[in-house]
């Protein structure tokens, strides 16, 4: 095997067969480190700034080592891009063999048995989900791998995918008539054959916390885990470390029983009013919450007595449900597993509904149709340590924003690390020239009434300057949808606005067209990599400090402060700095980029704090004044 040294040098295989690569030092010593960890079992912490080229530095200690790797990445289109672009051009350099496996949840993969379900009754008369289901029906014939990423003309959020995709709840695992075509399963076996597979935070944490046994499991052990991404881990982690149920678990349910009952057991009348009630119920208390979408304190809005009665209301009707199902079970194959869901949603109700267990957050989230309710524990550190403490293998955690002013002890703390090794490599790029930071005077303040007209004036004067190529990312909504407003009016470039499209075809559009403006909020903040002249300017419209109301931050702060801890300096200040980082990260790809940032929040001059966030931001030139920012942006081509 070749030396991770000899694979970075100038003579080496990634030199010699890469267009413009070039040796960079903290490449291998990252590289390096991750070789060590791996043959040691060991912890590695690296924070590795962007252009450092970590995604290879990581893998190539993993495809020379003799062990099983899951490498795990922070959404699935990193996942895609590492499995279908990074990994074979790798190997191909390497020219080594091995088995590897791209493996996702289960609800990415098609589902013949559900499909066959309501193909041939079909559940609504919704114009939109007969026509999608055509179109699935037809991916069923052409498909191998079932990966509904590769069906074209079905979004991430078609209406389509409840109806033929399986959930860990509404699978029938080895019972199914369809068991020998699950895609699942060949998914899973295909990873316990492989000597590296790529999975992503969601699906391991879920798999982690699920293990429902054997066919619930998807993910094989393995001898070391690498986390990319690994910012995201603490708030991930905590989701699946806890407990949810949703109105939409209840709707799943109901639908699922409603296709037996009209197939099957159509003679049953009392099963048919069952459902009829618990449907009316579910849907009676979604009309007790905003119709926006909202979060809330779970605790506090159980005290009301409209929706403790609403709260009786599905009690009483999936009890209801349960004693009529029971009474099923004897007359179909198919009552069974559906029996079992209801069983398990009406314990997850009364869980929910009993709000005394401390340590936790209750709280709830809402969309146009749904109502999620969440039990999250305020610190996972001891389970994720255990976690790791009881797997005999190597981890290693790396990301281009964990630190915050160059410490790293905030990420640490937060999974319950205890690393053998933890460094942050700086970017090799050139910042200095490369980026101006623009903190514009005379700004409003933050939620000033003011500031979208503030924010559209300053977005005009850099589109102009840039000619397009802007991003305007924004921490919320409302302030988006403000400006979005105010631009489409006023500007002669095209104005891509989240929510119109899906994530993909926005930024696909974005940069077909080249000197488009795209606004956009969290979602847009990271894992976004758009290089060259297609965008110049990256412009923020204030600090990125979690809404003080938001019920899970407000449980966290308050236990900070039942151990004596100070909330804003160890829970929301140092967020608030690797989100930040987050963002600005999307301006500099690559080392021919240049670009101007604009941050339009005067608390980072007015307050103390402003200090920490400016120090843990690339060493670019700043300026103060919008004119020079507009001078920087007209000389780049």
């Amino acid at each position: 095997m070749p030396l991770i040294s000899d694979i970075f040098s100038a003579t080496g295989p990634l030199a010699l067969q890469i267009d413009g690569y070039q040796p960079r030092q903290a490449q291998i010593d990252m590289a390096l480190a991750v070789e060590e960890t791996i043959k040691k079992q060991q912890q590695l912490v690296v924070e590795a700034g962007t252009g450092t080229g970590k995604t290879f530095a990581y893998l190539a200690p993993a495809l020379l080592s003799d062990k099983k790797v899951i490498i795990s990445t922070g959404s699935k289109a990193l996942q895609e891009q590492l499995y279908h672009r990074d990994l074979p051009k790798l190997l191909k350099v390497l020219t080594i063999g091995k088995k590897t496996a791209l493996l996702k949840g289960r609800a990415n993969y098609l589902c013949p048995y559900r499909l066959n379900q309501h193909v041939s009754h079909v559940p609504t008369d919704d114009i939109d989900v007969m026509h999608e289901l055509a179109m699935v029906a037809k991916f069923a014939t052409q498909t191998k791998t079932g990966d509904m990423a590769d069906c074209i003309g079905i979004e991430e959020d078609a209406k389509v995918l409840p109806y033929v995709t399986s959930t860990a709840e509404n699978c029938l695992g080895k019972e199914c008539p369809e068991f020998d075509n699950c895609y699942i399963k060949k998914a899973r076996l295909k990873a316990i054959d492989a000597e590296l597979v790529v999975v992503n935070h969601h699906l391991f944490f879920a798999d982690m916390a699920v293990k429902e046994g054997g066919f619930g499991e998807l993910i094989p052990t393995a001898s070391a885990y690498i986390f990319d991404e690994a910012h995201q881990l603490s708030e991930i982690a905590s989701q699946y470390f806890g407990q949810s149920v949703s109105t939409k678990s209840l709707f799943d349910l109901i639908n699922d029983l409603r296709l037996v009952y009209r197939t099957e057991l159509f003679d049953m009348i009392q099963l048919g009013k069952s459902l009829d009630k618990l449907q009316s119920s579910v849907g009676d208390f979604r009309l007790q919450f905003p119709l926006e979408s909202s979060r809330g304190d779970w605790r506090e809005t159980h005290k009301n007595e409209n929706v403790k009665r609403a709260v009786e209301r599905i009690i009483n009707d999936i009890t209801f449900l349960y004693q009529v199902t029971k009474l099923a079970l004897a007359r179909s194959d198919n009552i069974a597993h559906l029996f079992d869901r209801c069983v398990e949603l009406r314990k997850l109700l009364d869980l929910m509904f009993d709000t005394k267990a401390h340590g936790f957050s209750y709280w709830y989230e809402t969309t146009k149709r749904n109502v999620t309710f969440n039990i999250t524990p305020l610190n996972i550190s001891d389970k994720f340590a255990a976690l790791i403490e009881k797997s005999d293998a190597a981890w290693v955690f790396t990301s281009a924003t964990l630190s915050v002013k160059d410490d790293l002890t905030h990420f640490n703390l937060a999974l319950g690390l205890k690393p053998s090794k933890s460094f942050i490599v700086e970017s090799p790029f050139d910042y200095h020239n490369q980026a101006l930071l623009c903190l514009p005077r005379y700004l409003p303040e933050v939620n000033s009434p003011d500031m979208a007209h503030s924010l559209v004036k300053i977005a005009l004067k850099m589109i102009a300057a840039a000619k397009g190529r802007c991003f305007i990312l924004f921490t919320s909504y409302r302030m988006m949808n403000l400006v979005a407003e105010g631009l489409s009016k006023l500007v002669q470039y095209p104005v891509f606005v989240q929510g119109q499209t899906s994530k993909r075809i926005l930024l696909e559009k974005y940069i077909r067209h080249g000197n488009a403006i795209l606004l956009g909020t969290a979602s847009f903040w990271e894992g976004v990599d758009v290089r060259g002249s297609s965008l110049s300017c990256v412009i923020i419209d204030k600090l990125p400090f979690v809404a003080p109301d938001d019920p899970l931050l407000q449980a966290k702060m308050q236990d900070c402060k039942m151990q004596g801890g100070d909330p804003f300096a160890l829970i929301q200040l140092p967020q608030a700095v690797i989100t930040l980082k987050q963002g600005v990260g999307r301006l500099i790809r690559d080392q021919n980029d240049k670009g101007v940032l604009v941050i339009c929040d005067n608390r980072l001059v007015t307050r103390q704090y402003g200090g920490l966030f400016l120090a843990s931001l690339p060493a670019m030139q700043r300026t103060r004044d919008l004119d020079r920012a507009a001078d920087f942006l007209t000389l780049i081509e």
